[in-house]
């Protein structure tokens, strides 16, 4: 006789999964696109090989709707999300135990990419869990907390972290900081606390995520149903109209960021004579990771409520101008380079406020070119082409540097801002899209 088991779970607070969930999926995100730029500067790695490397790690969030189909076919997402944070810590573990090592470079990118592969399909496993463990009306209330501890994540690894790899880089407890040899062990304590805190999530949300009956394991599905049914959606997003408006428009909008992103913290911490600012590690995380995420949430955040105030069509420009023209005071730091860190703070906030600003009209494009009838798939489409739009000019972004030096190269990056310009001219978007309906 088979007895059915009572699912305790199956009404669980969201309270109770939701921040916690998109805390892990925002953190892995930032340390493989950020904080590791940050990290590999501190171990002496060339802006050249910085750039390059760390922008081949875009390539899982490029490819990652190709592989969704495997996340919908086999287990549950339920399960997903656990092994994939186990995963998570494997290659925070990972990088942590290389980086004292003589071949650490070439080891911790691999770990790297492990954690970004991982951190991609726990991307894909997490939204579609949100959906399935949510009623509409849940969903529509914790949009805003999911986005807020994502930001949350956001502000601990870029700056809460930062700050903390610099202030062991300047500990004694480690040995005598002067002779560089505690910047590796540092950084490898900073991994470790990551990697610690990822297995506790993974034992956490085994616990705690809830068993929603949509979230069944797919293995009766049919694989080549399944494939065919994916190559169906990404045919009908190719045969859009205007396609190629719309793939240029996610390639160049942000072009010119896409470069400075990669070498705003080397800039930062580069010596005087190199062209740099010579800030401490801590004081880049305060800078960039603590003050500047707060300046990209609250931009967001106003971006938001004026696009669904005074709708996307009649923002456009704002948005255009304000993601493009605050990277001026980056031209301004490389050819001032102020001694004062309240300038450099406040130039860096500006920037900041700006991106999360004029990020807005990207977000809500995304949304309005995947509408229809395969709108989730189709806006997964977008985000692999938007990850494109950053990894590709990334790549070369530090060699452009050492090629040109700071100031040539954010003047370069100002020139680059020319084309997002030109496509946000030739895109065309309904008056009324994104106006809140009364």
């Amino acid at each position: 006789m088979n007895v059915k088991k009572p699912n305790r779970n199956k009404n669980r607070n969201p309270w109770y999964w939701i921040p916690s969930l998109y805390f892990a999926e925002g953190l892995p995100y930032i340390i493989v696109m950020t904080v590791s730029v940050i990290m590999y500067k501190r171990l002496d790695i060339s802006n050249t090989e910085i750039a390059f490397y760390t922008s081949w790690l875009y390539l899982p969030w490029v490819i990652k709707p190709f592989w969704s189909p495997l996340v919908e076919l086999f287990k549950t997402k339920r399960w997903w999300i656990v092994i994939m944070q186990l995963f998570i810590g494997a290659g925070l573990a990972g990088v942590a135990l290389t980086l004292p090592t003589s071949f650490f470079f070439k080891a911790s990118l691999a770990f790297l990419w492990l954690l970004a592969f991982s951190s991609a399909t726990h991307d894909i496993a997490a939204d579609g869990f949100y959906m399935m463990g949510l009623n509409e009306n849940q969903q529509a209330f914790f949009v805003g907390i999911r986005n807020t501890f994502y930001r949350i994540a956001m502000v601990t690894g870029q700056g809460l972290l930062v700050v903390l790899a610099g202030f062991l880089e300047n500990s004694t407890i480690l040995g005598n900081p002067e002779n560089g040899n505690n910047i590796p062990i540092a950084w490898a304590i900073t991994f470790i606390v990551m990697a610690i805190a990822f297995l506790l999530f993974s034992v956490y949300h085994k616990i705690f995520l809830p068993f929603p009956k949509d979230d069944l394991e797919k293995a009766t599905k049919n694989i080549k149903q399944v494939f065919e049914g994916f190559g169906e959606t990404i045919n009908a997003y190719f045969r859009k109209k205007e396609i190629w408006t719309i793939l240029g428009f996610l390639l160049l909008y942000r072009l010119g960021e896409s470069q400075l992103v990669k070498m705003a913290s080397p800039f930062l911490l580069d010596s005087t004579d190199t062209g740099g600012l010579a800030l401490t590690t801590q004081e880049v995380g305060i800078a960039y990771g603590t003050i500047g995420i707060i300046a990209l949430t609250i931009g967001g955040i106003a971006g938001g409520w004026l696009a669904s105030k005074y709708g996307f069509k009649r923002l456009l420009w704002a948005f255009v101008f304000s993601i493009n023209l605050p990277n001026l005071v980056y031209v301004f730091l490389s050819y001032v380079q102020p001694g004062q860190y309240w300038i450099v703070v406040s130039a860096v906030a500006v920037e900041q406020l700006g991106y999360g600003f004029g990020f807005t009209a990207y977000t809500l494009y995304m949304l309005y070119v995947s509408a229809g009838k395969y709108k989730t798939a189709h806006y997964a489409f977008s985000t692999g082409i938007m990850a494109l739009g950053m990894m590709l000019p990334g790549m070369i972004s530090g060699w452009l540097q050492e090629f040109l030096g700071y100031q040539h190269f954010f003047i370069w990056v100002m020139i680059c801002t020319i084309p997002g310009f030109i496509m946000a001219a030739l895109i065309k978007v309904d008056r009324d899209f994104g106006l809140k309906k009364s």
